[in-house]
């Protein structure tokens, strides 16, 4: 007579399959900082101090406004030249954009040491150098248009480029951080391919 009851496994045996419903998943790799955070405060250090070409460029490029001068010392542009205050702005935010852009791609080469610490080291690089840009493009356009005697009554002259907004800062910053997030975003991997192999 057969035995009616289920098969059952004898211990330490193989037994019956089971389907796969959960796999392991290797670990993530995690954010190293202590590592990083030496070659980040250089990395902001030199992106810092590229600011001090940017503002040089910017002296070479943004227009002078030609003022008259009037009784009083008092300096009045001359039709359509108020428009240069924003010119003057207009080439300092193409600037930043442009040296983001390069920033943040030269940045992600550095392939040892991609992730969020490097990646916060060139966006405050940035700031520091559109600041340091700014700061130091009014002082060159300042010697360039320096007036070496006193203007009479009536007398045209030309005004040094100058920063009114510093909302300019912002582009170069902003222009890095997006650039690196969409590289490490186009890259798909969870260690950002910082293992070399």
């Amino acid at each position: 007579m057969a035995d009616s009851s289920p098969v059952q496994a004898r211990p330490g045996g193989p037994g019956p399959e089971l389907p796969v419903l959960f796999t392991r998943r290797p670990a993530r790799p995690r954010v190293v900082v202590k590592a990083d955070l030496l070659p980040a405060v250089s990395l902001l250090s030199l992106i810092g101090i590229a600011g001090i070409p940017l503002g040089w460029v910017w002296s070479l490029l943004a227009p002078p406004e030609r003022v008259r001068v009037f009784d009083g010392g008092q300096l009045v542009p001359l039709q359509l030249e108020s428009w240069h205050r924003f010119d003057g702005l207009a080439v300092f935010a193409l600037l930043g954009l442009a040296a983001g852009v390069v920033t943040g791609v030269a940045v992600w080469m550095l392939r040892e040491r991609r992730g969020p610490v490097i990646m916060i080291a060139a966006v405050l690089g940035g700031l520091l150098a559109a600041w340091l840009g700014a700061q130091m493009g009014v002082a060159f356009a300042n010697g360039t248009y320096a007036v070496t005697t006193t203007p009479a009554v009536g007398d045209v002259i030309e005004r040094a480029p100058r920063l009114e907004s510093m909302w300019v800062l912002v582009a170069q910053p902003l222009a890095t951080a997006l650039v690196y997030g969409l590289l490490a975003g186009w890259n798909g991997r969870d260690d950002l391919g910082r293992r070399l192999g």
